[in-house]
């Protein structure tokens, strides 16, 4: 395969089955992308404060905070799936993530197990309003699978929340 035959099959439009339009997937795949990219922080930052956190209540916070990651990691893949299949595409490495993401870094190196949760309990209802931005432009093209697992992402960060 020559140079420009594979420039060519790389920068192709996938060939899925979907009857969602071109304007769907672009809106939807997009919405998608940023939604991924502040779940990856949000893990991130989660893992971080399980990592990081003290105190006389160290064993709760830290198995609740291994479960809370653990959660959140569970969404990555359906968030990045769905966006394949419905024919577009999703982030590609830690820089993209870091250009799209709304999710504010904490490289202190020390914080309360207080401001923590507090901190997670902000994020979480931030990535709860994202989820419901982009529950709103797949309600707006129809695409009720991925709607339908945005409801249950909701669901899960309310009760983080």
């Amino acid at each position: 395969m020559s140079i420009e035959a594979a420039r060519k099959r790389r920068e192709a439009p996938l060939n899925t089955r979907s009857n969602l339009g071109s304007n769907a997937t672009k809106d939807i795949s997009a919405a998608l992308t940023v939604l991924l990219a502040d779940v990856f922080a949000l893990y991130v930052k989660t893992k971080n404060f399980h990592w990081h956190i003290s105190g006389p209540h160290f064993r709760d916070y830290h198995l609740l905070l291994d479960e809370q990651a653990a959660q959140i990691f569970a969404m990555t893949d359906d968030i990045a799936e769905r966006a394949r299949k419905i024919g577009g595409t999703t982030i590609r490495s830690i820089g993209h993530i870091a250009r799209v993401k709304h999710i504010e870094d904490n490289d202190a190196g020390f914080v309360t197990p207080e401001d923590m949760l507090a901190e997670l309990k902000d994020d979480n209802l931030a990535l709860t309003q994202r989820m419901r931005q982009t529950y709103n432009v797949c309600d707006e093209h129809g695409d009720l699978p991925t709607a339908s697992l945005i409801e249950n992402w909701i669901n899960e960060a309310e009760r983080r929340t």
